[in-house]
C-alpha cells in the first residue's frame, strides 16, 4: 500500500503513522505543520513528508500522485474555535476536507478513511450511542463533521469512492500537547498534576466520557485502511467514566493526591457519553484495548 496521511505530524496522524510504516507501508505525510510537528514523526525510509495546506485543491492533487489508500486526519479540532469562527473552522473542515476527497476520487485511490466525530451527536437522549442514533451536533465543528459523513456517503454513492468515517470518542495519550487549545481533559489534567497545580473540573465532576487511547486508535486506523466497512464507525471503548474516577486513576498513577477546585459547569457542555462500539468489533477486528491505568502510565511516561 502507499497510503497519504494528511495531517500525518499530528497527535493521532503520528501516531498512525508508526502504525503504518510497522507495518511495511510507503507513507506519505501531508501537513501544514500548524498544530503538528515534523519531531512527531520518525526518520524512515519509507516516509516522505510534504508541507502543504488542504485548502489549496493543487497541493492536494499532488499528494495524491501514486497513493492506493488515503487516512485524512486534518482539521481544525477546537468546538470553541468553530463557536468563535465558524468561517474559518469551516474552511478547514468542509473545504479542505472536500478538497481532499475529490482528489482522491480524481486519482483512483482505493480506499479513503477519515476523522469523523463523536460530536455529530450532540447532547443524546438515549444512551448508549450506536452508529444510528441520531445526528443533532451543538457547535459548528459537530455540523462540519457531520456534513464530512454526508460528503463521503454520497461521493459512495456516486463515484464508487471506498470509505469510512471514524467517529472518534476522548482520544487521550503521548503528544497530545496540554498547552494547545485543542487538548483533551486527560493531557491538561496530566500537566497540571506533574506540576503540582490544582485541578480545574467545571462542574460536579460526574460528567462521563469513553477515553480511547491514541495507540489503539492508530491500530484502528491501519485496520479501517484494509477493511472494507464502509459508512461510519464508533471508535470507543464501550466504557465510560466519571471525571473524578479519571482524576483518582491519573492520581495513583502518578503517585500523588491532586488538589481539586470545583467550578461552575462549563456551557453546553455535555452531561454523559457513552458508546457502543459493536461495528468496530465486528468489522474492524481491533486488537484488546488499553486499560485506563495503562494508557495514563504511559501519558505520564512521555516527555512533553
Amino acid at each position: 500500500m502507499n497510503i497519504l496521511v494528511v495531517g500525518g505530524a499530528g497527535f493521532i496522524g503520528s501516531h498512525s503513522v508508526e502504525a503504518l510504516l510497522a507495518e511495511g507501508a510507503q507513507v506519505r505525510v501531508l501537513d501544514n505543520f500548524s498544530t503538528g510537528k515534523q519531531s512527531n514523526l520518525p526518520a524512515h525510509p519509507n516516509l516522505n513528508v510534504i508541507s502543504g495546506d488542504i485548502r489549496d485543491a493543487e497541493a492536494a492533487a499532488q499528494a495524491m500522485v501514486g497513493i492506493t489508500h488515503v487516512l485524512h486526519l486534518a482539521a481544525q479540532v477546537s468546538v470553541p474555535a468553530s463557536v468563535a469562527d465558524p468561517v474559518g473552522s469551516s474552511q478547514h473542515n468542509i473545504y479542505g476536507f472536500l478538497n481532499v476527497l475529490d482528489a482522491a476520487r480524481r486519482a483512483g485511490v482505493k480506499r479513503f478513511v477519515y476523522a469523523s466525530s463523536a460530536a455529530v451527536y450532540g447532547a443524546p437522549e438515549n444512551l448508549p450511542l450506536d452508529e444510528t442514533s441520531p445526528v443533532a451536533p451543538l457547535s459548528p465543528y459537530g455540523l462540519e463533521k457531520s456534513i464530512n459523513d454526508q460528503y463521503a456517503a454520497l461521493y459512495r454513492q456516486l463515484y464508487r469512492v471506498s470509505s469510512l468515517g471514524l467517529r472518534y470518542f476522548n482520544v487521550y495519550g503521548p503528544r497530545q500537547d496540554p498547552a494547545s487549545p485543542y487538548a483533551g481533559v486527560i493531557s491538561r489534567f496530566a500537566s497540571a498534576m506533574t506540576r503540582g497545580d490544582t485541578l480545574r473540573v467545571f462542574g460536579d465532576g460526574g460528567q462521563t466520557r469513553d477515553f480511547i487511547f491514541v495507540k489503539d486508535v492508530a491500530q484502528l486506523n491501519k485496520r479501517a485502511l484494509m477493511s472494507e466497512a464502509d459508512g461510519v464507525c464508533n471508535i470507543a471503548t464501550g466504557h465510560s467514566v466519571t471525571l473524578l474516577e479519571l482524576i483518582d486513576t491519573l492520581a495513583q498513577c502518578a503517585g500523588c493526591t491532586p488538589q481539586i477546585r470545583h467550578e461552575p459547569p462549563a456551557s453546553g457542555d455535555i452531561r454523559h457519553s457513552s458508546a457502543t462500539p459493536r461495528k468496530m468489533m465486528e468489522q474492524l477486528d481491533p486488537p484488546p484495548m488499553t486499560a485506563l491505568a495503562d494508557g495514563l502510565k504511559q501519558l505520564l511516561e512521555t516527555p512533553v
